[in-house]
Order: structure tokens, then sequence, then C-alpha cells
């Protein structure tokens, strides 16, 4: 979601092209071993500010605001994934030039979201003010929500993101 938002695609954060070609070129002569992640860096950090200037919810979770044990999990990947990054290249090789893909298409080809989750996307639907897009289904963070919260950025529009919440139980 990150490189898809990008100013060269869907342009939702004003960044360019920092997963893509120039921003790996730019990031590989500090961080030799890891410019890769660096870059993600950059690009979670553009989107998460973005998104919670659009649309902030206190009893939500967005893709780029989830539940501390969740990030603490991520966080603990991200580690051992820096140890392995060569083995991260054709990922982020295959993110770099992205343009004139549709979102949904793109997911499905990498693999990040089901047929089914494909189904479930089309049928969501943007709030009446056009700024968010609620998942209702499932109804805890797991697989399947983090998958719904990056399919329900189909629901942008080029240069108007509409930012994918999970609301949560907060009387618990």
């Amino acid at each position: 979601m990150a490189r898809f938002g990008e100013m060269d695609c869907a342009r939702w954060w004003n960044i360019q092209g920092i997963l893509g070609r120039y921003g790996s070129l730019a990031l590989s002569r500090g961080f030799p071993r890891t410019h890769l992640f660096a870059q993600a860096k950059i690009a979670f950090a553009v989107a998460a500010r973005r998104c919670n200037e659009i649309y902030s919810h206190p009893s939500a979770y967005t893709l780029w605001e989830l539940s501390p044990e969740v990030e603490d999990r991520f966080q603990e990947r991200w580690l051992a994934w820096l140890d392995e990054a060569e083995k991260w290249e054709p990922t982020f090789k295959s993110i770099e030039d992205i343009a004139g893909f549709e979102l949904l298409e793109l997911l499905s080809k990498q693999g990040l979201i089901t047929p089914e989750q494909v189904e479930n996307a089309k049928k969501l639907r943007r709030s009446a003010e056009g700024r968010s897009v609620m998942i209702s289904s499932p109804s805890s963070l797991n697989d399947d929500a983090l998958a719904m919260l990056a399919a329900g950025f189909f629901r942008s529009e080029i240069s108007k993101p509409a930012i994918p919440y999970l609301p949560f139980d907060t009387s618990s």
C-alpha cells in the first residue's frame, strides 16, 4: 500500500518513488545492505501520517495503526527480516514499477489477498464524507482483517484516499 499511494501512482501521500527504482538508488549508497527496509520505513511513516491526517478514529485500527501486540510482533519480524535482507530483494523489485495496475489486481498478483477477499472488497463503500471505508468483517485483528484493511483502499480515488478502518471494542 505504501508504494501504491506514492505520487507516481495513486498520489495519496507526498513521496514519489521512494519504494521505486530511484528510492533504491538514492538509499543504497548510505544503507548498502538494508536500503530496501529504509525505503519501506520512510514510505510507511509518510503513509501513516497522511492517513491519520485524513481520517483518525480513536476506537479503530487502520493499516498504519494496529494494536500494540501486532505492532510489537511486526517489529520483531522486521528485525529478523533485516538479517535476511537479500531474500527480500525480489519482493521489493516486484513493486518498483506498478503504475497502471488496479489495486485489487496488484494485491492479488502479489499473493496478498484471496479471490474471496477481492469480492468482499468490492462490496465495501466509502463513508458519506468520502474520507473512510469501514471494514466490518472480520471483527478481530487477524490476517484476514489486515488483508481487508489493505484492500479497502480500493475505494479510494486518485489523489483522494479513503482510509479503511476496523472498529474495535472499547468496552473491555
